[in-house]
């Protein structure tokens, strides 16, 4: 079958011309995989917990680029988005709000009104603006919170930090609903601003890959999405191995540069990845968590 190596929803892409399949390239895509598969069925758990005096709490760590802001943010697009009620009741399952910069209180409760849309005064006292976030919560019907880029509230005295953990442990028992961090592996550090934070919280962690079967099944699934009129067959060792060692395993860097060299290949009219290709694009090499240009 020709295009067979493409997945069938996007064979018609190859009816494209060159810039509509380079176009098609820079769309957001998600790529399902075992361990995301498991975080996602225990945010579905959270989301469905009856409620109880003492919710459950979840911490995803990973390092950065590696997939957790994708993750929830399909959570997010699959179970949180709002609606109307039989009682023509606002409901927004799930708030997905990102950290302030520094470990603050108010800076917090701000972050959370604007996922309201809300009107509210940046000036109000810290407790004002804490109850409007409670009275929005429960008139919204909140089920989750999640927090992204958890790590930041590592920034900040120790008095802060403890300050702004505290009204998220307030939040959790007066809302009674399971809070979701997300951030790097220094946020496990935030929760050990006091014992009774690490007791509430579940950690899980979203690795960087290993060089093995998981890794060529997941390069066969990105294959799939890229709209090259020849298989590149990526699983195979040896491209395999090359792509393992320039994105270290790191899933970001991994799709990052299966985009880029897909673009050389259209471009080139090559039409599909080999080591040649990935070599030169092998400025994606990471540094410490910086990418680097090479050449």
């Amino acid at each position: 079958m020709k295009y067979s190596h493409i997945h069938p929803d996007f064979r018609h892409l190859m009816l494209l011309d060159k810039q509509a399949r380079l176009d098609f390239l820079d769309e957001p895509r998600w790529i399902g995989y075992s361990n995301a598969k498991e975080i996602m069925d225990s945010l579905q758990h959270l989301l469905n917990l009856p409620t109880r005096p003492r919710m459950p709490n979840l911490l995803i760590v990973g390092d950065s680029n590696n997939g957790k802001t994708t993750l929830i943010r399909r959570f997010f697009d699959l179970h949180g988005q709002g609606y109307t009620n039989e009682n023509f009741d606002p409901v927004k399952p799930i708030i997905l709000a990102e950290a302030p910069p520094s470990a603050d209180e108010k800076a917090l409760y701000v972050s959370l009104l604007e996922r309201f849309f809300a009107p509210y005064k940046a000036t109000d006292s810290v407790t004002k603006l804490r109850y409007q976030v409670i009275h929005m919560f429960r008139t919204c019907h909140v089920k989750v919170l999640i927090i992204d880029e958890f790590h930041s509230l590592l920034t900040g005295t120790a008095i802060k930090q403890r300050e702004v953990m505290n009204a998220i442990k307030l939040l959790c028992n007066e809302l009674a609903i399971p809070i979701v961090g997300v951030g790097t592996r220094d946020a496990v550090r935030v929760l050990h601003t006091d014992p009774q934070h690490a007791s509430r919280f579940d950690v899980i962690q979203l690795p960087v890959w290993d060089l093995n079967r998981s890794f060529q099944k997941l390069l066969t699934s990105f294959e799939l999405i890229l709209p090259l009129q020849e298989a590149s067959k990526l699983h195979q060792p040896e491209l395999a191995s090359l792509i393992h060692q320039i994105s270290e395993g790191n899933l970001g860097n991994v799709h990052r540069l299966l985009v880029e060299c897909a673009k050389e290949a259209i471009n080139t009219d090559k039409e599909f990845i080999n080591a040649s290709i990935l070599r030169n694009k092998s400025w994606l090499r990471p540094t410490r968590g910086i990418r680097e240009r090479i050449g």
